[in-house]
């Protein structure tokens, strides 16, 4: 999958190079923020790449960084909490069997464009749509003032089709960013899981620690996050799976204060990776959570705590098959 930025119509390449991405090729699209790539946005980019196989056309994904949330709210006092970083919206896209990721680079500026002039630049001008795909719900453009009916009109006008999909529910439940930040929050793992369609990915460069971990017979990576409003689930030790150098394994990961051996404030992300001895400082790695274990506590001595956290490695070799 070629990865494009765009901004301030400029063109920048990310990743392995632009090669001939922006070539003059038709293409089927999908527009959209796809924050979580949820089941909703998987149905949509499937119905998306469904068309552009069809019709032998290219197939992109145009979204946005930052979100434009933290953009339009800026000076609010709750800061937008965003579900996959971009890095993280790259590897799942890349997953998908997408041919083209174009990231438009969400400022003040685009915002006051109206949704006329961002069709005829990018979609038109840049991408040569032919088919574009959005969901029931899709709005676009300055206020979010243009709505499927707006975008078919100005298909009409610059020569491709619309094609609207049908909201996806699980059961009577509606799919959203907003209820999966919800269960996140609230450490119902699985929930969200079912209506993200995969397990919630955290990622992170692996930073040194004071190593408290292998003194008690469980050593941690520490995690620095790449982006500080990443929407981290509610504080405790939750299972979870990586793969390091293509092999998988099991994790135990502890999100929060680490009450028991610090005093420091601050939520922070460790995680002890069941048979692994290796040093990864430094590297980018990520954890798929599956599941939550138990509530983040602080104990009396060390040597409580390390009973439980065999009993938390028990939990984790039972249940991460």
């Amino acid at each position: 999958m070629n990865v494009v930025m765009y901004d301030n119509r400029q063109l920048s390449v990310y990743g392995d190079g632009l090669l001939n991405s922006l070539a003059p090729e038709e293409s089927a699209v999908t527009i959209g923020s796809f924050d979580g790539v949820h089941r909703g946005h998987r149905k949509i980019i499937s119905g998306m790449l469904d068309i552009a196989r069809f019709r032998k056309l290219r197939s992109v994904v145009v979204t946005f960084d930052p979100h434009p949330r933290r953009v339009l709210t800026a000076h609010a006092d709750v800061p937008v909490e965003i579900l996959t970083t971009l890095d993280e919206k790259i590897e799942q896209m890349a997953g998908l069997g997408v041919d083209l990721l174009f990231v438009v680079r969400f400022t003040p500026e685009l915002a006051a464009w109206s949704s006329g002039l961002f069709i005829e630049e990018v979609l038109v001008r840049m991408l040569h749509a032919r088919n574009v795909v959005v969901g029931y719900d899709h709005g676009f453009g300055r206020n979010r003032s243009g709505s499927g009916k707006t975008l078919s009109q100005l298909g009409e006008l610059n020569g491709f089709k619309v094609d609207v999909i049908d909201e996806l529910r699980i059961g009577s439940e509606h799919i959203s960013s907003t209820k999966i930040r919800a269960l996140l929050k609230n450490g119902s793992i699985r929930d969200a899981n079912a209506f993200l369609g995969v397990p919630y990915v955290v990622s992170g460069r692996v930073t040194s620690g004071k190593q408290l971990g292998r003194l008690l017979g469980f050593p941690t990576v520490n995690l620095m996050l790449p982006d500080p409003q990443k929407l981290l689930p509610r504080s405790g030790v939750y299972m979870a799976t990586t793969v390091i150098d293509g092999e998988p394994y099991r994790a135990m990961m502890n999100i929060g204060s680490r009450p028991t051996v610090s005093d420091e404030s601050g939520i922070r992300v460790e995680a002890h990776i069941l048979g692994y001895s290796g040093l990864l400082y430094g590297c980018r790695i990520r954890f798929s959570i599956l599941g939550f274990i138990r509530e983040e506590k602080k104990f009396n001595s060390l040597d409580l705590l390390r009973e439980q956290l065999e009993k938390d490695k028990k939990t984790v070799e039972l249940f991460c098959e």
